[in-house]
């Protein structure tokens, strides 16, 4: 049975900064949708293609908290760089994947690779939320580090494209990120006129974003930067290319508890909130410069 559109999304009329080095549009929870409709997922901002052109001074976030959830950075073209408060640091290249678990508290900051600062280029990234369960919002801070030759990947019949597979399980081929409740996260590449079907399973909360190309999806036009909504019946979905294209699915069982956020807090509760603001107060995050 075929998963039915909820609805197509066009891109927003205007972008939003974060920092200085991330020109996004928000999806989750900017285009209506709120956290628990879409849960696991909390937040889908979409560096759609930019020249931010060259710099000597390095773009980005500073130093800020998390704690509760998980982020994803997903890059696609340009570089970033990180630094967090557990000692962790590294550089994410196209193709490449930055998983970080906040879990209990930490520090970090991102901005545009230095070398790809002083040159500049075209620079586009998503970047995703992805919400813990209560029982493990208090796990150590922790990194994962995932380079393109990581992925599960797999080729589709006819030379139609590939599917990277950074999360969960596209047709017995596993991603490499460990998750905390069932989440499955697909690049899909299609050449035009090519063709995918995806399995998913009912209860999952799922979207695509259209990273680009124009593409149909269970017979419906959805055009570059759009983003998908589908309901939570059926489980197949199907995608033809109208032009060369590529696809972010995302899909998660959903985390059925209650969601207190503030900023770069998620907990379950505004007592929690509190707690995770003093405890960010009080230094036990860490340190970073």
């Amino acid at each position: 049975m075929k998963k039915a559109i909820e609805k197509i999304t066009p891109r927003p009329a205007r972008p939003g900064m974060v920092g200085d080095g991330f020109r996004v549009y928000n999806f989750i929870p900017g285009a209506n949708i709120p956290q628990q409709r879409i849960s696991p997922f909390l937040m889908l901002d979409f560096n759609a293609e930019y020249d931010f052109g060259p710099s000597e001074t390095l773009r980005g976030v500073d130093v800020h908290p998390h704690k509760g959830f998980e982020t994803v950075t997903i890059a696609y073209k340009g570089s970033v760089a990180h630094h967090d408060s557990t000692g962790n640091s590294g550089i994410i290249h196209p193709g490449d994947v930055q998983w970080m678990t906040a879990g209990a508290g930490i520090l970090h900051k991102e901005y545009h690779e230095q070398e790809f600062s002083k040159k500049g280029g075209p620079f586009e990234m998503v970047q995703l939320w992805v919400n813990l369960p209560k029982k493990d919002k208090s796990t150590p801070a922790h990194y994962q580090a995932i380079n393109a030759a990581q992925m599960g990947k797999i080729n589709l019949p006819g030379n139609a494209g590939t599917v990277e597979v950074i999360a969960g399980n596209f047709n017995g081929v596993q991603g490499p990120a460990a998750t905390y409740s069932p989440v499955n996260l697909f690049n899909i590449k299609l050449k035009k006129e090519g063709s995918v079907d995806i399995s998913i399973p009912a209860e999952h909360n799922a979207a695509i974003l259209v990273v680009n190309g124009s593409v149909e999806v269970n017979g419906e036009k959805a055009p570059e930067h759009s983003f998908i909504l589908f309901g939570n019946e059926g489980e197949e979905i199907s995608v033809k290319a109208e032009q060369d294209a590529v696809l972010l699915v995302l899909s998660g069982q959903p985390i059925n508890e209650p969601i207190a956020s503030y900023g770069p807090f998620v907990m379950n509760t505004q007592e929690e909130i509190r707690e995770a603001i003093m405890e960010f107060q009080s230094g036990k995050f860490g340190v970073l410069d």
